[in-house]
Formats: C-alpha cells, structure tokens, sequence
C-alpha cells in the first residue's frame, strides 16, 4: 500500500476568525473605526435607520428595554453620538432557564451626517422602543452678487 502525503488543512474556525478579521479591516477603511460592531457587541448594538429628507435627517434607533435616562445624544461636527445601556434584570438563581437570547451592555454609534445640522432645533423622542431623532439642516447658503466698490 502506498501512502500519499496529506495536506494539513488548518481548522474551519481558524478560516472564520481569519474571514472576519479582513472584514472588519475593510468596513474600518470604509467608515473609520465606528464601521461594524466588534463581537460581543450583539443584539446590545441598536439597528439604526437614517433617512437624509429634504430638510432634516431622521434617525430611528431600536432601543427595546432602555429607560431614556439611560440613553445619551450629543452632535458635534456633524456626527450624532448615541450611547446607552441596557440594564440586565435582576438574575434569580432558582429560574430553571433552559434557552437564553436576550442581551444585554453598554452600546455607542457614531452617525456621520453629510450636511450641517442646526443644533438649536434637534427633536427626540423615545416611544415603544424606538428612539426618533429630527435633525434639521441648517439654511443652506444662497447665491448672491457682490457690488464692488470702486
């Protein structure tokens, strides 16, 4: 019998980390470094819509089982900052639980928005759920002709 050399491969979940890895390498030089969420992150990072509308931006954040007052916006330079916490529940050891999906932890997006933002006329609010951000753009600035003074 003849004995034919082998190839070692190395293991599926090396070739995972691997994929994942150049993954985020091209989401950070697409989008800096707020790209993609970092695993471990999960379902404690919020699904985000934002519609670019004629004169605001609206920004709808699912923030399912977070009170308000643990939910914090700030805009500086054109980018929206949302951070929170979702808070875990109180754990009761004698609960018997068989099958665990929910998450919980501490999340931050950055939006950078194209256009400048009138910050003195932001509006939030937060029902079943969902966080709703009007953003509206400043006065965009108009032609005009110039006299010159001669």
């Amino acid at each position: 019998m003849t004995l034919l050399p082998i190839k070692r491969r190395e293991m599926p979940i090396n070739d995972l980390a691997s994929a994942q890895s150049e993954m985020q390498d091209i989401m950070r030089s697409l989008f800096g470094s707020r790209g993609m969420p970092n695993a471990g992150q999960g379902a404690a990072w919020p699904a985000i819509d934002i519609a670019d509308q004629e004169h605001q931006y609206l920004v709808k954040v699912e923030v399912p089982g977070c009170n308000i007052e643990d939910i914090d916006l700030s805009v500086s330079s054109n980018i929206l900052t949302i951070c929170g916490e979702k808070k875990q529940e109180q754990e009761v050891q004698d609960k018997g639980y068989y099958h665990v999906e929910r998450s919980f932890g501490s999340f931050r997006r950055d939006l950078n928005l194209a256009g400048d933002i009138d910050t003195t006329k932001i509006d939030a609010e937060c029902k079943n759920g969902v966080l709703t951000v009007r953003l509206p753009k400043t006065e965009k600035a108009k032609p005009a002709k110039i006299k010159i003074k001669g």
